[in-house]
């Protein structure tokens, strides 16, 4: 499968879905996704390849600082019915 880049903005889509179901404040769930993609991006700008699972770890390790059930519910995205 060839590599593809990441998409920010559709991550950023796809946590504003999550958080929306989760009731957060629209306001507030825009600063701290904004701040997790941010970091979770420079953080992986070292790297030449970055797999899914690398992002995930990063992007979950980064919204854990703001809002645990967003992380969890991000990182168990594909598992949970």
């Amino acid at each position: 499968m060839p590599a593809k880049p990441f998409s920010t903005t559709e991550i950023k889509r796809d946590l504003k879905a999550h958080a929306k179901a989760l009731d957060i404040p629209p306001g507030a769930a825009n600063v701290f996704i904004d701040k997790a993609v941010a970091a979770a991006t420079k953080r992986l700008s070292t790297k030449k390849l970055i797999t899914e699972d690398d992002l995930t770890r990063v992007l979950v390790k980064e919204l854990q600082k703001y809002h645990a059930d967003l992380a969890y519910v991000y990182e168990n995205r594909d598992k949970i019915i």
